[in-house]
């Protein structure tokens, strides 16, 4: 019983040193036990062959739902993420038109727009804290892109509510209580759990209000992705139900909200810490003229080999979705039987040196000159249970990234090298990573960096 506890709190309280711990004593492969009391085993996989057999396995051949209960309570029982077979066919089918083609470049403008906003008053000599204003600009694209909300009286309601159960849920011992259910017992509005329970309460209320007044206005002018999907229909012409919209809405959220935010505040920190990098992106980003256009800025190659070594190094996520087995399947040649836990593990991935050379070197050039396979990079899981939101996530890292690099000269504050920490469900660096931050135009930028190496 002492193993399983430990394990999972070595989990929850630094999971990249226990991952990298585990795959240097025991290889590319190994068995723990990290899904709280009587958890089942779970088989950890970072080998491109080994990760790419466990992503072939048929759905029918898995349970996803037990293996991903503890999300249950955030996410909504009718969440994509917690759904098989048939169910989560149909919403991923409902899902994914909006994320992606001529959908993703409707929201190009208005994510430029809000980080401008956010950035308008910074001023010269001021300190900045990236670990503030980056959750703040991917929070306010998720309001204002995915809900479809504008500022007022409801707006400002549930951002306080949803701030502050993020701020929650990010604290390792407050998102320890997922992982215990014993721990999930409501003593009062006092109690953690209790606590959760009516705050949740009071955000469903107001999501399902702007449910109801969206269905009732039907306004097809609107292009957000609440209006979409709730004209959107299934193969038999049915649409999501309320449930299942608010479902989608909470997990967008919850998994689009912080992991961007971390990414971003990693890119920042990784450009300002290799001068090279941070000469080389203005050069490119000089190109552009006087007006962004975020389409010319999703095809800068420069600007996405950072964005991809960025996710390389810190992905998005640190496995992919974990999966139970339901009788026996074969991975990488060893049999696993029914009730073991397959997961897929990104980070690790990511950082074997047979696929990378200097694996823990920052190289945006690695992918300008190579392509790597689905099953060495997949900084947003893989298979038919990849993340939806993945192309909306690059796209929105890319013109946030630009927008601010365009318009502001940025200093690292403090020029130690930062550490990875956990934050909720990411990785984040240490410290408030702040930055020092001058308004420039491009060329006096330009004059002050160091000559390319």
């Amino acid at each position: 019983m002492m193993i399983p506890l430990i394990q999972t709190l070595q989990l929850i309280v630094n999971p990249t040193r226990f991952l990298e711990d585990c795959a240097a004593r025991y290889g590319d492969s190994f068995i723990v036990r990290v899904l709280g009391w009587n958890s089942p085993v779970v088989a950890f996989f970072s080998s491109p062959e080994a990760i790419a057999d466990c992503l072939a396995v048929p759905a029918k051949e898995l349970d996803f739902k037990k293996a991903t209960h503890v999300f249950q309570p955030l996410f909504g029982g009718n969440s994509l993420v917690l759904q098989e077979g048939r169910s989560h066919n149909r919403l991923r089918q409902l899902l994914m038109p909006t994320f992606h083609g001529d959908r993703l470049k409707a929201y190009g403008e208005l994510i430029c727009q809000i980080t401008q906003e956010i950035t308008r008053n910074w001023t010269a000599g001021a300190s900045i804290s990236m670990q503030q204003i980056m959750p703040n600009i991917t929070f306010e694209i998720i309001l204002q892109v995915v809900f479809g909300m504008t500022p007022g009286e409801r707006y400002k309601q549930l951002k306080e509510l949803l701030t502050s159960l993020l701020d929650d849920i990010t604290k390792p011992w407050y998102s320890s209580l997922f992982f215990f259910p014993p721990l999930q017992k409501d003593l009062g509005a006092w109690s953690p759990w209790g606590k959760f329970l009516r705050r949740r309460e009071e955000i469903d209320k107001l999501i399902y209000r702007e449910i109801d007044e969206r269905r009732l206005s039907k306004d097809v002018s609107r292009t957000d992705i609440l209006s979409l999907l709730i004209s959107a229909c299934d193969e038999n012409g049915q649409q999501m139900t309320d449930v299942e919209l608010r479902d989608q809405l909470i997990s967008l959220l919850l998994l689009g909200y912080e992991t961007t935010a971390g990414v971003l505040a990693w890119v920042f920190y990784l450009i300002h810490f290799h001068p090279e990098v941070k000469y080389r992106l203005m050069q490119e980003l000089d190109g552009l003229g006087d007006e962004l256009n975020p389409e010319e800025i999703s095809q800068l190659p420069y600007l996405s080999a950072i964005c991809q070594e960025t996710l390389r190094i810190h992905p998005i996520a640190l496995i992919c979705t974990p999966r139970m087995v339901n009788d026996i399947v074969e991975i990488a040649g060893n049999k696993f039987t029914s009730g073991t836990v397959l997961v897929p593990c990104i980070h690790l991935a990511h950082r074997r040196a047979e696929t990378y050379p200097e694996p823990e070197k920052f190289k945006p050039e690695r992918f300008l000159y190579r392509k790597f396979s689905s099953y060495e990079y997949l900084p947003f899981g893989g298979g038919y249970r990849s993340c939806i939101g993945a192309a909306f996530s690059i796209y929105e890292m890319k013109l946030v990234l630009a927008t601010i690099m365009s318009q502001f000269q940025l200093e690292l504050a403090d020029s130690r090298p930062v550490h990875p920490v956990r934050r909720g469900i990411t990785i984040v660096p240490s410290g408030d990573m702040r930055m020092v931050v001058s308004r420039k135009t491009r060329a006096e930028v330009q004059t002050q960096l160091p000559l390319q190496s």
